[in-house]
């Protein structure tokens, strides 16, 4: 890799793999998939708060009929904003027809079978609305149009640059997003160029040729010619017009991926818990969608896993994911946060000097109370080995008093601070950055005895800096505590 990794975002994709009239009938409505999605999104919502985007494309749209549709909006309302945009256009339309599954499959914008949601949530790069996923490349053939998002960062974009360039192109922007976009849609192009002059040679019409190429559509040799040269940490998803969708990993394993499918739905998400709380599954229900795999859905239904790319020998996730930008609620990082609490002990130990009398533990932001609970169960372990161990001393000399006082020593454990404001600081810029920061937080006050009680935080934020120094630690000073 030649540069760094420096944001995260989420995904959800979901495939109907039924007509919409077997959800209306089975669910109620037709407008299961696009209530899933929603689902989907807010439940990734701590992933995205710059803004938020879907698409969707219909199986069944009538010629003259726009088949793939998108909608964006920027903030952190992002979410409520486009869902309320796509139910105004159902207003549209008399309560009668919206009850016409017929007319609703064909003529209903975002009545659909294919829908690609995502949050955007950056640190660097570009931002604005231009830049919201899903991005898309319209054409009047269906096979050749492609609404695209992912959660990545390019880390050689100078190189993927070039090869546009060389391959004759005039890329109308220097953004990773767009250069990915341009390159899947030119590799798309040639792949429906070579389907149209292979079956143009059997003399058919121009319907029928439609027809074979989206079925012959190879979606695996298209993803392996234009993931070729991307280096960095990537999940690449996307929905063609003519009804294939995709989503592909990088062989590194750095961006999360997680999947599910029955005979009904296929769904890709950028995290596993919110799969199985959408669609209430268990948790080896949902799979990881291996570095490299790629999971493809064909018009037709049928799904795939084929490996695009050879799946890195050391094999590294980001840690950001791990540590601190997944949702807590996945088995796994539920254990390996409580773990990382735990693993602290000895340091705080010696920090402290195993004075738990007149030490308070607490944790700062509420991402950290996993491991904070990690912590505190080890702290706890080790306070009633030395209480145990100081009874044994002691042995019948305690009286019943002396004993009761033993035991009820406890590891005091308080909620110190308050988050009051819901800001991303280290977005913001300027000399206001830290006087914003000084008040996100406030402290609790009297949970401290001032002058006398050490303060031990745990906080499980990696890209505090200046936020940690500027902002946090002045504040929990106003405590007082002595270390």
């Amino acid at each position: 890799m030649t540069d760094t990794i420096k944001h995260e975002c989420g995904i959800a994709m979901i495939r109907l793999l039924k007509p919409l009239d077997y959800y209306h009938n089975k669910y109620g409505s037709w407008q299961y998939g696009l209530d899933k999605l929603y689902l989907l999104m807010e439940k990734q919502h701590n992933r995205g708060q710059e803004g938020a985007g879907l698409a969707a494309v219909k199986l069944e749209s009538s010629a003259g009929n726009e088949f793939i549709f998108r909608e964006r909006a920027t903030g952190s309302g992002a979410i409520d904003e486009i869902f309320g945009k796509v139910h105004e256009t159902f207003n549209q339309f008399a309560p009668q027809k919206l009850k016409d599954i017929s007319f609703v499959k064909k003529s209903v914008p975002f009545a659909a079978e294919l829908f690609l949601g995502h949050l955007r949530y950056s640190t660097a790069g570009k931002s604005g609305s231009a830049y919201l996923h899903p991005l898309l490349r319209r054409n009047n053939w269906a096979s050749r149009s492609l609404a695209l998002a992912g959660n990545f960062n390019m880390t050689n974009i100078d190189e993927m640059f070039e090869q546009l360039l060389a391959e004759g192109q005039h890329p109308r922007d220097y953004a990773d997003t767009f250069i990915i976009l341009e390159s899947l849609g030119h590799y798309l192009d040639r792949e429906v160029q070579y389907q149209y002059d292979h079956i143009d040679k059997k003399g058919l019409n121009g319907q029928q040729i439609s027809y074979l190429i989206e079925e012959q559509l190879d979606i695996p040799f298209l993803l392996k010619r234009a993931s070729k040269i991307w280096d960095g940490g990537y999940v690449i998803s996307g929905l063609i017009g003519c009804g294939d969708a995709f989503a592909l990993r990088d062989p590194w394993g750095i961006r999360p991926a997680f999947y599910y499918y029955d005979d009904e739905v296929a769904v890709v998400a950028s995290e596993r818990p919110v799969i199985q709380t959408t669609f209430n599954l268990t948790k080896n229900d949902v799979h990881e969608l291996e570095p490299g795999q790629a999971l493809i859905v064909k018009r037709n239904g049928k799904i795939s896993l084929p490996q695009i790319i050879e799946k890195k020998e050391k094999i590294t996730p980001c840690s950001f994911e791990r540590i601190y930008f997944s949702r807590g609620s996945d088995y796994d990082i539920y254990r390996e946060r409580k773990k990382l609490g735990e693993l602290l002990i000895p340091q705080i130990l010696n920090a402290i000097d195993h004075d738990f009398d007149n030490t308070v533990f607490s944790f700062i932001p509420n991402t950290a109370e996993v491991a904070f609970f990690g912590m505190m169960e080890a702290l706890e372990k080790h306070f009633n080995r030395e209480k145990a161990q100081l009874l044994a001393e002691k042995g019948t000399s305690l009286n019943k008093n002396e004993i009761e006082q033993i035991l009820s020593r406890r590891v005091r454990a308080e909620k110190v601070a308050i988050k009051d404001i819901k800001l991303r600081t280290f977005i913001a810029e300027g000399n206001t950055r830290n006087d914003l920061a000084a008040h996100v937080y406030d402290i609790t006050y009297g949970s401290l005895n001032r002058n006398k009680d050490k303060l031990v935080i745990i906080d499980d934020s990696i890209v505090r800096g200046t936020t940690l120094k500027q902002s946090i630690i002045k504040i929990l000073d106003r405590l007082d505590p002595t270390k």
